[in-house]
């Protein structure tokens, strides 16, 4: 009898350290899956420094590693150019905020012995397009990198009166001016999607 119970015993307590493992390995594993979807999701800051051209009435910030009096936040000027501390004045404007922060970093190295600099676009003012007619935001909008005539329009939202089918798009190239049919209808079921143009600056959607 006292061999069945020791048996039992050493059996009972084999399947509650194996529930006890596959609850730990369920834990990490969802651990594991949580980090995968985190990193995933996580927007890659790269991806906007290294494509985005900044331009005059942009602002940005500049950050110089444990350097607090070069650390700034400041717009771009009409002439494209920035003044920092012991730089004076820098251009700007016709670079990526990346190639801006390589060109600050050389010329910190006359003063610093290790300068790391991050330069970050907080107001993408230059870059800009319009939306005018039957819509509910008109004027002025900011253009963000790799923006498409769809993403415009749902931003902006069409009034009761809208002409979803007669959207154009104008644009001055060469000196010309240029007009771009968009159905917006077409669109949004998945058709003539030649259509939904990535957005240059000076772009004006006109609704009718």
């Amino acid at each position: 009898m006292k061999r069945k119970l020791a048996v039992t015993m050493v059996l009972l307590f084999g399947l509650l350290a194996a529930a006890a493992r596959a609850q730990e390995g369920a834990k990490a594993g969802a651990k594991a899956k949580e980090r995968d979807n985190s990193a995933a999701s996580a927007p890659d800051p790269s991806v906007g420094a290294a494509t985005y051209i900044i331009g005059a009435d942009d602002t940005l910030h500049i950050d110089v590693w444990k350097e607090p009096d070069l650390t700034a936040t400041l717009p771009v000027r009409s002439d494209g150019m920035i003044s920092l501390p012991l730089l004076n004045d820098v251009q700007a404007a016709g670079l990526t905020p990346m190639q801006l922060a390589g060109s600050l970093t050389n010329k910190l190295k006359k003063y610093l012995a290790d300068p790391r600099v991050t330069v970050v676009v907080t107001q993408m003012n230059s870059q800009r397009y319009y939306v005018t007619g039957e819509v509910l935001h008109t004027g002025a909008q900011p253009l963000l990198p790799n923006m498409t005539v769809l993403q415009a329009l749902a931003n902006a939202g069409f009034t009761q009166f809208a002409n979803t089918k007669g959207i154009y798009v104008l644009r001055a190239e060469n000196g010309k001016q240029q007009k771009i049919p968009v159905n917006y209808r077409q669109l949004v079921k998945g058709d003539a999607m030649g259509q939904n143009i990535l957005l240059k600056p000076g772009d004006t959607i006109v609704v009718p």
